[in-house]
Order: structure tokens, then C-alpha cells, then sequence
């Protein structure tokens, strides 16, 4: 069974809401029973619509993409820095 945690925060965008949902995933990665490619965020008034943080697209190897939502590259496992 899964659960998920709501947790308000106060963004001006969409955009905002998301970058800031990527920071706090990225910050809680050594926690694995977190699953990032399920993260979505919501405007408080309209929680039943909820828009995708990552693409999680899935690639060769079982493996899923790790970019943003709606990005225009190429699908990758992995985050080139």
C-alpha cells in the first residue's frame, strides 16, 4: 500500500511550485521509499488537478527520466552536471 503526504507550501506560479517541489525531492533522495517521478503539485483550491514535476517517461532498462516535467530534450536516466 502507498501513501501520500500533502504538504502546503506558498508559491507565486506553477512554475515557482514546481522548482520548489524539485528542491525538496532532491533533499529528501536518501529516503528510498520516496518516489520522485510521482511527484505532482496542486493550487490549494483544485487539489484534484495536479500537474507532474517530472517527466518520468519510461526508457530502455526499466529506468525512467529524471528531467522536468514538459522539458524539450531528450528523455535521460540520468542528470548530466
Amino acid at each position: 500500500m502507498r501513501y501520500v503526504i500533502h504538504l502546503p507550501v506558498n508559491a507565486a506560479t506553477l512554475a515557482h511550485a514546481r522548482i520548489l517541489a524539485r528542491t525538496a525531492v532532491r533533499a529528501l533522495t536518501f529516503l528510498t521509499p520516496l518516489d520522485p517521478g510521482e511527484t505532482t503539485v496542486s493550487e490549494e483550491d483544485a487539489q484534484g488537478v495536479r500537474h507532474r514535476v517530472y517527466c518520468d517517461r519510461p526508457l530502455d532498462g526499466g529506468r525512467r527520466c529524471v528531467l522536468r516535467a514538459e522539458h524539450e530534450s531528450v528523455c535521460t536516466a540520468r542528470v548530466r552536471r
